[in-house]
């Protein structure tokens, strides 16, 4: 594909991270030099990211630690302090362990200046190392979402500033699933969601132990639940039927069957339905990601009564982190 000419001015980048090392300063260095300004929002970082960062040209911004940090505000402040040093028209987020494919930036800014009715572009992300674990795999496999109009992005992604603006940003309470409930208010005022085909950034999941895929997917089950709760309603049902088939299969089968097990032991035959489910997702997504998928109801399950719990005791859930 040839990529247009890189063009000057009117483009900044908000990247955010904790402790992200050598993987920030790869961020930092994909980034061409005519984009600008750079700011780098840091969560307590202690291997000496705001330094790197500085070092690479990039704003630094702090975070307060005393207030309970999210990515959401963490891209808040970013996006407060591009606005100060420079407004550009449009902002590039990216998470701290990822790097910029070249072209990418070219090829996404002409496509909003194209499309006004566009807020956002996103393109392909793919994992750094997959082979390095199955659930290097999984991620991989997770960020190959449909090429068109979309409903929503993930934290890369090209926006139009003026977009993210008019719906006051991201909502800072989340601890997962924000840029989704962003694209929410975006569709709700009139905007548009775009993803093309075009490869956009490299991360770096550095998973190798199923305990970081049970916390990564047991936060994706709080995300669904809270997003349902905040954007369930009709017509959207934002992630309604994501936290029913986690409950469903995460918490009521096995419960029932357990349950009904004590009545009869032909009860127990509801848990074939876990094979029989696995061999219909093969046939679309191939054994070891149907494995998985179903696997995934569990820990989604818990993040989904986590997220009830903590609400019916009028408590904020903390971050769910896997590394």
């Amino acid at each position: 594909m040839t990529h247009p000419s890189p063009p000057s001015g009117g483009l900044g980048a908000v990247i955010i991270g904790r402790n992200e090392g050598a993987r920030l300063v790869a961020c930092l260095a994909s980034f061409p030099a005519w984009v600008r300004p750079l700011v780098y929002v840091d969560s307590g970082s202690t291997d000496g990211s705001p330094a790197a960062a500085r070092a690479a040209g990039a704003e630094v911004v702090a975070l307060d630690m005393a207030i309970p940090f999210t990515a959401a505000r963490a891209r808040n402040a970013g996006l407060a302090r591009l606005l100060e040093v420079g407004g550009p028209e449009f902002v590039q987020f990216v998470d701290g362990d990822c790097r910029l494919q070249p072209g990418w930036l070219p090829v996404a800014r002409a496509f909003l200046e194209a499309h006004p009715e566009a807020a956002v572009v996103c393109g392909r992300r793919r994992e750094m190392r997959p082979e390095v674990s199955i659930w290097n795999r999984l991620c991989d496999a997770e960020w190959d979402t449909p090429v068109g109009l979309a409903k929503a992005c993930g934290g890369d992604a090209l926006m139009r500033v003026r977009a993210v603006q008019a719906v006051e940003g991201y909502d800072p309470r989340l601890i997962a699933g924000e840029e989704p409930e962003l694209c929410v208010r975006l569709r709700a005022a009139g905007w548009q969601v775009w993803r093309i085909d075009e490869e956009m950034t490299l991360h770096d999941a550095a998973m190798t132990r199923i305990g970081q895929w049970w916390k990564r997917t047991r936060r994706g089950g709080h995300a669904f639940a809270e997003g349902a709760a905040l954007h369930g309603a009709p017509p959207e049902r934002h992630w309604v039927a994501e936290t029913r088939r986690a409950l469903l299969w995460g918490a009521v089968l096995p419960v029932a069957a357990l349950a009904g097990a004590l009545v009869t032991p032909w009860a127990l035959l509801l848990l074939a339905l876990y094979p029989v489910q696995v061999l219909r997702l093969a046939r679309r997504y191939g054994w070891e990601r149907a494995l998985f998928m179903t696997l995934a109801k569990f820990p989604e399950a818990q993040g989904v009564l986590e997220y009830w719990l903590n609400r019916l005791r009028r408590r904020r859930s903390g971050l769910i982190e896997y590394k």
